[in-house]
């Protein structure tokens, strides 16, 4: 069974990606709980994994146990990749270690609006596999699955959703409570999904899939079974309007998230998907799938520094109102082809992304909102950024580090 009940209207905010808690009946939650108020990620990365960050890659991608390249065998039909994330969320249905697991299903009015539904039946985890784009309310739900009486639950989510779950979960009276979570930092509404789109093919209608890959490309699928890769350096986001993603997904420091037990992405993946054990419930799960996935060492290759100074020189401009740096039409073939070969590849292309998201977070927040910086970024985020010449201004330097940066008091 899927469950899809009506949710109230959201609460008016400031910056806010509508992960459901101001629509729920105690709507100033969101004050605790909010990822983009004053996050508190070593407090949470305790509570939930029993430590925080350590050096090494955990430094860039958070706590974790174990990491892998992996990969469903056989992929299961209709998957964004090869049906990791839906699988582990089946299994744990099908094994009754939870009652129902809340994820999101395409809208029946547009596939890719995406629309919170509760699973109670594993066969129906097939009805949640695919992207979607797009704000989704997911945790209002929580309210509806206490109505039901669901003392053991699964949580599917991206990285604001689950950081605001983390921070009520005890208040919600679960008996059990297991987290995947999926990275994310560039998210926008459906409509502007749309729009985009509609630079990409002059029948956006026929698309039916979309995915950005780690070999540098966006493949693209259709309805009559053409497939279709196109290059990052050839995508029209230089056409797109400045507000197409908001300042709260340019701004969002937890692009792997961190506070899953498991996260499932494909940043690491080359070519396969990118899986971090984070704690023993993670495990469990993924044990739980025995020889049906099919797992192996991640690889890094290249080297990263040079495309992520890059981007930092692009976001400065683009963070100071400035027209972006657009490539020549001539070279952008030969960097596309160069870019799969000798570019970051593997970890090492998520770390890159990791250090982009820092920079960005930071070039645009002290753009926009420079208020928010001393509360809303966290020390580790001004770590990652520091190879960059990125430091915390006296005003900006986080309230709760009694860390002395350069430049700071």
């Amino acid at each position: 069974m899927t469950l899809t009940p009506q949710i109230g209207p959201a609460a008016p905010r400031g910056l806010c990606t509508d992960c459901g808690v101001s629509r729920m009946q105690n709507d100033k939650a969101c004050g605790r709980a909010c990822q983009f108020i004053a996050p508190d990620y070593p407090g949470l990365e305790r509570q939930v994994h029993g430590r925080t960050r350590q050096d090494g890659d955990e430094h860039f991608f958070g706590p974790f146990q174990a990491m892998y390249r992996a990969e469903m065998a056989p992929p299961k039909a209709g998957a964004q990749w090869t049906g990791i994330t839906t699988s582990l969320a089946a299994a744990l249905l099908e094994r009754d270690q939870v009652q129902a697991v809340l994820t999101m299903v395409p809208d029946p009015e547009d596939v890719w609006r995406p629309k919170p539904a509760l699973i109670t039946d594993p066969q129906d985890m097939a009805e949640a596999r695919g992207m979607r784009m797009g704000y989704a309310p997911l945790l209002a739900l929580l309210e509806t699955a206490q109505d039901l009486g669901f003392k053991r639950l699964a949580v599917i989510g991206i990285p604001c959703q689950i950081y605001a779950l983390r921070c009520l979960e005890e208040e919600l009276g679960l008996d059990r409570l297991y987290v995947i979570g999926t990275p994310c930092s560039d998210n926008t509404t459906t409509e502007n999904f749309h729009h985009f789109l509609s630079l990409l093919d002059e029948d956006p209608a026929s698309i039916t899939y979309l995915e950005f890959r780690a070999d540098f490309k966006v493949e693209l699928r259709y309805a009559d079974g053409r497939q279709r890769l196109i290059p990052f350096l050839s995508l029209p986001i230089s056409d797109l309007p400045a507000d197409f993603f908001p300042l709260t997904c340019r701004t969002c420091v937890d692009y792997t998230n961190s506070l899953a037990d498991i996260t499932v992405g494909y940043m690491g993946g080359q070519g396969a998907q990118w899986l971090l054990v984070r704690n023993a419930r993670g495990a469990e799960m993924l044990d739980s799938l025995g020889d049906q996935i099919r797992l192996s060492t991640p690889g890094s290759a290249g080297k990263r520094a040079s495309a992520v100074t890059s981007f930092v020189a692009n976001t400065e401009r683009a963070a100071g109102g400035l027209p972006l740096r657009r490539m020549p039409n001539w070279l952008r073939p030969i960097v596309s082809w160069l870019q799969p070969r000798i570019g970051p590849r593997g970890l090492e292309f998520a770390r890159a992304r990791v250090e982009m998201k820092a920079a960005e977070t930071i070039l645009h927040l002290r753009r926009e909102a420079p208020a928010k910086m001393k509360n809303m970024v966290p020390e580790h985020v001004w770590d990652i950024a520091a190879p960059y010449g990125l430091q915390p201004e006296p005003e900006e330097t986080p309230a709760s580090s009694g860390k002395k940066y350069p430049g700071g008091d």
